[in-house]
């Protein structure tokens, strides 16, 4: 049956996506649903959740935003009150000191077609902090939320700004959100990689608010996930910003490697890094077979194509058995899905795919079993 899922657990939906790219702004997020969405997104799909109460150093950003559920009711949902939902709000932000307010939308709101235009006016008569609201409807997945939101924040605090001179030293980086971390060390190597000599400001949209204020000035970006390819694009057109879509992946030593000619290697992720991890392969092993596949937003038209996109896990065990692949690197829950899988299974952690638990705790872990799958 199309979309049963027998071996896999649903992916991190749009308001998670959503969440993640504001988490670490200090701002309120609202959540609007009687309570099962958030209690989802704060329990499984927001990784630094857990690392803000326990472990703050780990969470990286201004400080982690506070995340509230709206409790809709039956009725509440039915005759559309948005005039109590924005009194709850705004008793939060009176004893909560907050940069802003985002409004989250599920399938509550979807369900009942509320209007985020409106509600977004009537929250601003009420408050003094902007408001952001994100019509996510539960239905798509984390990438399309982080899409909607980075759009969503950058024509709040960016739409009315001018074009100013770009400072060639400010880069920007656009789809590195907590879901997109290869590791629970967070971004900071991808940092090094982007200013090796430490001359650049190197700055990952989604740590800090004022960022989004001073896009601007910002001379170039970096899209390492597709999620922030469409904010990338209004950017060079507001502001004539130039992008480049790739995640840089550190050098390697490809001598150590193993040659195995004719190899045939099926790579499963995000489509950037995916796509980052065939031209590693390839430079390791010219001779190998390479194909990258997701189930998320693939590359098509922008930066190299995604070979395959995948709809369910029926997709992806007719790959195993009719794909002809030695080598399959993907998240270690797949490998439930891959029954008839005949070659090697290499786990490559994806955190919208199985939350936290397969995650390495640094960069370097994940790369080393990724060469060790494919190259040892």
């Amino acid at each position: 049956m199309k979309g049963l899922m027998k071996y896999l657990s649903p992916f991190a939906p749009d308001q998670s996506g959503a969440v993640s790219v504001l988490f670490a702004m200090g701002g309120i997020i609202v959540i609007m649903d009687a309570g099962g969405c958030a209690g989802n997104i704060c329990g499984f799909d927001e990784p630094r959740w857990l690392e803000q109460l326990y472990a703050p150093d780990l969470s990286g950003g201004e400080c982690a935003s506070s995340v509230f559920s709206a409790g809709l009711r039956d009725m509440d949902a039915i005759l559309g009150r948005d005039e109590a939902l924005i009194l709850k709000t705004a008793d939060a932000a009176a004893v909560l000191e907050a940069n802003f307010i985002a409004l989250i939308g599920t399938p509550v709101p979807a369900v009942i077609g509320t209007d985020y235009t409106a509600l977004k006016r009537m929250a601003e008569k009420k408050l003094s902090l902007p408001i952001i609201a994100v019509p996510t409807g539960g239905i798509q997945l984390y990438d399309k939320g982080q899409e909607e939101t980075y759009l969503a924040i950058i024509r709040e605090f960016a739409g009315g700004c001018e074009k100013g001179e770009p400072d060639e030293k400010i880069v920007g980086v656009l789809g590195a959100s907590g879901l997109e971390r290869t590791s629970r060390e967070g971004f900071g190597p991808l940092i090094r990689r982007l200013d090796p000599e430490g001359k650049l400001d190197v700055r990952i949209f989604g740590d800090r608010l004022q960022d989004f204020r001073e896009l601007p000035a910002v001379g170039r970006n970096v899209v390492v996930s597709p999620s922030g390819i469409t904010a990338a694009e209004y950017l060079k057109d507001r502001f004539g910003t130039p992008y480049e879509i790739e995640y840089p992946l550190p050098e390697t030593d490809g001598a150590r490697f193993v040659s195995h000619p004719g190899r045939k290697i099926l790579i499963i992720h995000q489509a950037v890094l995916a796509s980052a991890l065939k031209k590693r392969a390839l430079e390791a092993d010219p001779s190998a077979c390479v194909c990258t596949a997701t189930f998320f937003m693939p590359l098509d038209g922008s930066g190299e194509r995604t070979d395959i996109v995948l709809k369910d896990e029926d997709d992806l065990a007719d790959i195993a058995v009719s794909g002809g692949f030695d080598i399959i690197a993907g998240d270690p829950l797949f490998r439930r899905a891959l029954t008839g899988l005949s070659g090697l299974f290499v786990p490559l952690p994806h955190f919208p795919v199985s939350g936290s638990l397969h995650v390495p705790a640094s960069e370097s872990e994940f790369l080393q079993a990724f060469d060790d799958g494919l190259f040892s």
